[in-house]
C-alpha cells in the first residue's frame, strides 16, 4: 500500500510540475497568447464565482462542478463579488470585441476574470478546467496570467462511421463531449453504408427493418477468413437523433449527417431493389465479392470494400432521395448535408442499357459526367431547401457542383484543385495521418486495423493549408477534420484507443495558430497532463512509446539511452534478451549505457505500464553497430 500511495503521489507532484511550468499552462489546443505574470491565484472554499448574467449560468454550472471534481467541493455562486473577496468571474462583458469563438482569461492574486460570449465563453471555460492543477494542501494554485485566444479555422470537424458498426446513444453523446472539450466544433455522422442504414426514414421504414441489418461479419482484416454468421443490426430512431443533435448543439457542436450516394448503397438497395441499375437480376456479383444472397432475398454486404452497385439515376431514385433528405433536413439543422460521392464505380452505369441512354439524352460524355450531373441534381434541390452540400472529392470527377464544399480526403491533390476552383475546403487527407482507423505503430501489439501508419506525431505535422495555393485560394480552405472509419472498431473502448492521443493532435492543428505549434512542448508537457487524466478516469488510450527513444534503428558503438515516461508516474520497463518486456523485465530508472561490439547489433525492448494499468505496445530499437540487418 506504501508503495501505490508513493507511486500516486509522484504522479500528482508530476502533473503539477508540468502544469505550473509549461508556457501553455497545460492547455490543448495552445492558445494563441499566454503571457505568465509573477504571483498566483489560490483556489480554496472561500473563492466566490461571480456570474450576473443569466444566459451564462451553464457554463458557470459547468466549471463549478469541474471544481467540485478537481478540489472536492463547489465554491459559492454570486451575482456580485465583495472588495475583499477573492473570486473567479465569468462574463460577456466586452466579448462583442473579440474574434468570432474567441474568448480571454486573466488571473491575478484576487481575480480570475474568464471571458467570452456563447461558443467563446464555452471554450475559455473549458480552458480554465484544463489550466487548473491538482489540489496540494486543501487548494489548488494556478500561476498569474493573460490568455488571448481563438480559433485559427472556423470548422475543426471528427467524423464517425455508424455504418459499419454502430455505438449506443450514452457512447455518442460522450464522444461529443471530447470533441467540445477540445474546441472541435463539428460532428460528422456517417449514417449509411453498405454494410447497414443507421437512421430511421419513417417513410421507407425497410431502409432500417432490412437495410439495418446484416446476417454476419467478416473475421479478420478484409476479406477475411469467413464470417461470424451473427446477425447484426440496429439504428437510430429520429427521437434519439433529435436527443444527440440537442446535446451537440447545447456544446457548440454542429452534426453534419452524412447520406451516401451514388454508392455505398447496397443496404439501401437490399431494402428497395428497385434503386438498382439491374433491379431484376436476382443475384449481384461484383469484381471480387459475391452478394451475400439475392437482392431478392434483401441481405445487406457482410464483407468491407468498394461495391460496383450505385444508385441508378432515375426519376424514382431521385424522389426516393428527396423523401429520404426531407426527412433528415428536419432533423438536422445543419447549413451543410454531406452526400458522400466517394468510390462510387461505373461499371454498372456503363453496363445498363437505362444510364447509356439518359448519357445521351443529357448530352454528357460519360459516366464521370452522369455522376457530377446526379451530384448537381441533389445539390439543386437542397440548394432549393436552404442547405448546401459537402462531398468528398471525387464529386470534383466529370465537373463539380456549383455551390458545393470539397471534402478532400485522398491527399490534399483535390482540396488544391477544388480551392483553385474558389470552392470551400475542407482538408482530410488520409496519407496525412488524419484517418484514425490507421495504426499507430509499427507493433505486431496495434490490434486489427485498416492498415496505414498514424500516429499523434504525424498528425500534429500537418499543416491543413496547402502552400500551393495564393493568399486568396488559401481563404478557400475553411477547416480540418480527422475521420474514424469502423470497419474493425466494432466496440466503444476501441474508439477510444484509436482516437486517443490523436484527437489532441487534430484540436491543436485545427485551433492554434501554426507559429503557436511546438512537438515537444506538446508530447513532453502538455500530452502526459492529458493522458494522466484519461489514465485516472479509466478511458481507454494508446499508450505512447517512452519519449527519448529514437529511429527504429540507432547506428553506432556506444549508446547513451535517457528515457523519460509519457504519463506522469508510468512506469518504463525493458529488455535486451530478444524476449518480451514486462513487470518482470528490466525496470528504468536511469540512462542506459550500451556499448555494442563492431558488426554486431543490439535490439531494444521496452514497454510502458501507466498508473491506471493501461500497457503501451511493445517498441523494439535496433542499436546497430555494422551488423547486416537483412541476415536473418
Amino acid at each position: 500500500m506504501k508503495r501505490l500511495l508513493s507511486i500516486t503521489l509522484m504522479a500528482f507532484i508530476s502533473v503539477n510540475v508540468l502544469a505550473q511550468t509549461d508556457a501553455n499552462m497545460g492547455i490543448i489546443p495552445a492558445p494563441v497568447s499566454v503571457t505568465k505574470k509573477s504571483g498566483s491565484f489560490k483556489l480554496d472554499k472561500t473563492v466566490v464565482l461571480v456570474s450576473a448574467d443569466a444566459a451564462n449560468a451553464k457554463v458557470t454550472d459547468l466549471l463549478n462542478a469541474a471544481i467540485v471534481t478537481k478540489a472536492g467541493y463547489a465554491l459559492r455562486e454570486v451575482k456580485t463579488a465583495g472588495a475583499s473577496d477573492r473570486a473567479i468571474v465569468i462574463t460577456s462583458a466586452g466579448a462583442d470585441k473579440l474574434p468570432a469563438e474567441g474568448y480571454t482569461i486573466d488571473i491575478t492574486d484576487k481575480k480570475i476574470t474568464i471571458t467570452g460570449k456563447d461558443a467563446g465563453l464555452f471554450y475559455a471555460v473549458q480552458s480554465a478546467i484544463q489550466l487548473l492543477p491538482e489540489k496540494k494542501n486543501d487548494q489548488i494554485v494556478v500561476n498569474a496570467a493573460t490568455i488571448n485566444d481563438y480559433p485559427r479555422f472556423k470548422y475543426r470537424g471528427m467524423h464517425l462511421d455508424v455504418g459499419r458498426h454502430m455505438f449506443p446513444v450514452a457512447f455518442v453523446k460522450k464522444y461529443i463531449d471530447i470533441m467540445s472539450q477540445y474546441k472541435l466544433n463539428t460532428f460528422h455522422w456517417h449514417l449509411t453504408e453498405d454494410q447497414g442504414w443507421r437512421i430511421e426514414i419513417k417513410k421507407y421504414p425497410k431502409l432500417t427493418s432490412v437495410g439495418g441489418s446484416r446476417n454476419g461479419t467478416i473475421i479478420g482484416h478484409h476479406p477475411g477468413v469467413a464470417t461470424d454468421n451473427e446477425v447484426y443490426k440496429g439504428f437510430y430512431t429520429q427521437n434519439e437523433v433529435k436527443e444527440i443533435v440537442a446535446y451537440a448543439t447545447a456544446r457548440f457542436i454542429n452534426v453534419i449527417p452524412e447520406i451516401e450516394m451514388p454508392g455505398h448503397a447496397s443496404a439501401a438497395i437490399a431494402a428497395y431493389p428497385e434503386l438498382s441499375c439491374f433491379p431484376d437480376r436476382d443475384t449481384f456479383v461484383d469484381a471480387k465479392t459475391p452478394w451475400a444472397g439475392s437482392r431478392k432475398g434483401k441481405q445487406v454486404q457482410q464483407q468491407w470494400g468498394v461495391f460496383d452497385d450505385v444508385f441508378v439515376p432515375s426519376e424514382n431514385t431521385f424522389k426516393f432521395l428527396e423523401n429520404v433528405l426531407d426527412e433528415v433536413i428536419a432533423l438536422f439543422p445543419s447549413k451543410y448535408i454531406h452526400i458522400g460521392g466517394d468510390e462510387s464505380p461505373k461499371e454498372y452505369w456503363k453496363e445498363s442499357e437505362f444510364c447509356q441512354k439518359l448519357i445521351k439524352q443529357l448530352g454528357i460524355k460519360d459516366e464521370h459526367e452522369l455522376q457530377s450531373y446526379f451530384i448537381q441534381r441533389i445539390e439543386k434541390y437542397l440548394n432549393s431547401k436552404g442547405r448546401s452540400i459537402i462531398g468528398w472529392d471525387e464529386i470534383l470527377e466529370g465537373g463539380l457542383a456549383p455551390n458545393a464544399t470539397v471534402m478532400s480526403w485522398r491527399g490534399t491533390a483535390g482540396g488544391i484543385a477544388a480551392a483553385k476552383q474558389k470552392h470551400d475546403v475542407i482538408m482530410t487527407p488520409n496519407g496525412n495521418g488524419l484517418y484514425f482507423d490507421h495504426k499507430q505503430s509499427e507493433s505486431v501489439d496495434e490490434p486489427t486495423n485498416i492498415g496505414g501508419l498514424s500516429n499523434y506525431a504525424k498528425v500534429y505535422s500537418y499543416d491543413p493549408i496547402p502552400a500551393e495555393l495564393t493568399a486568396d485560394e488559401k481563404k478557400h480552405v475553411i477547416g480540418v477534420q480527422a475521420n474514424l472509419w469502423t470497419e474493425y472498431v466494432r466496440t466503444p473502448e476501441k474508439v477510444e484507443y484509436f482516437i486517443f492521443p490523436r484527437i489532441f493532435s487534430l484540436s491543436e492543428i485545427a485551433w492554434s495558430p501554426v507559429e503557436r505549434k511546438d512537438i515537444k512542448n506538446f508530447s513532453e508537457e502538455r500530452l502526459p497532463l492529458h493522458l494522466a487524466k484519461l489514465d485516472r478516469e479509466k478511458i481507454n488510450y494508446w499508450v505512447p512509446a517512452p519519449i527519448g527513444l529514437k529511429d527504429k534503428v540507432m547506428n553506432g558503438q556506444d549508446f547513451n539511452i535517457e528515457l523519460k515516461e509519457p504519463v506522469p508516474g508510468a512506469k518504463i520497463y525493458y529488455t535486451f534478451d530478444l524476449t518480451r518486456p514486462s513487470e518482470n523485465g528490466n525496470l528504468y530508472k536511469g540512462p542506459i549505457k550500451v556499448v555494442v561490439p563492431q558488426g554486431q547489433k543490439r535490439v531494444l525492448k521496452t514497454i510502458v505500464i501507466t498508473p491506471g494499468g493501461r500497457r503501451s505496445v511493445v517498441t523494439e530499437t535496433i542499436l546497430n553497430n555494422g551488423a547486416d540487418l537483412k541476415a536473418k
